[in-house]
Parts: structure tokens; C-alpha cells; sequence
């Protein structure tokens, strides 16, 4: 079973990208909730690894670009997928993103879609 971590402030997606998950791909996926960047890194710092980390970028404290940064800097975490999944849509966001994350999700995303993203960035990696 592969282990996604939700890095997102809105309790909302959390809750609706987890249920939708859990009847839809239970056997395949499951998402780690974590609700701020700070809990991200006490998940992982947790020995919570996943597979890869769906990140919003538009956070209180401490943005996802901040979170990026400090997992690439880290020898443990820095070959987590990451994958950007924001309600963020400006062409700087999107190139950057595109860039330095191995995917770029704009919000709202139907879950079938992004399973198969989710599947297709897995595939590459795995891959290298």
C-alpha cells in the first residue's frame, strides 16, 4: 500500500481527497493527513515516510515553498516525490512549481484525475 501524505490548511480537501481515497482506492493508497508544514515535518520526523507528499502551497506559517525547501535540504526526505496541489494558479507559481516539483495540481481536482497523477509521477520515479 503506497503512503500519501496531505499537506493542506484546509480541513475541507483533507477530509474530501481522504474519504474519496479511502472508499475509491483503499487497497491501493493511504492518505496521511497532515493539516501545516509543522506537522508535516513532526510526521516525518516520526519516521512517517510516505511514497509522496501532495503539498498546497498557500498556508499560514509557513507556505509550501518554505516546506519544499526544508525537505530537499534534508538527507532523509529529499527523494520524496512532491507534487503541488493549490488553489495557486499564477503562470510564476505554475512554472516554478512545474520546475522544481515533479508535479503541479491546480485545485479543485476530481479524484479520479488525481490518482491517476498521483500513479504517473510514482511510475517515473520508480523509473530513475
Amino acid at each position: 500500500m503506497k503512503k500519501i501524505m496531505l499537506v493542506d490548511d484546509e480541513k475541507d480537501q483533507i477530509y474530501v481527497i481522504k474519504t474519496a481515497f479511502e472508499k475509491l482506492f483503499g487497497k491501493e493508497y493511504m492518505i496521511i493527513p497532515a493539516e501545516s508544514g509543522e506537522k508535516c515535518f513532526e510526521l516525518l520526523e516520526m519516521n512517517e515516510l510516505p511514497h509522496l507528499i501532495l503539498l498546497d502551497i498557500m498556508m499560514p506559517r509557513m507556505n509550501g515553498w518554505e516546506v519544499f525547501d526544508r525537505l530537499r535540504a534534508n538527507p532523509s526526505w529529499k527523494d520524496i516525490p512532491i507534487v503541488f496541489l493549490t488553489a495557486r494558479t499564477d503562470e510564476f507559481a505554475e512554472h516554478a512549481g512545474v520546475l522544481i516539483a515533479e508535479d503541479y495540481i491546480k485545485k479543485p481536482i476530481e479524484i479520479k484525475e488525481l490518482k491517476t497523477r498521483i500513479d504517473n509521477v510514482l511510475k517515473r520515479v520508480k523509473k530513475k
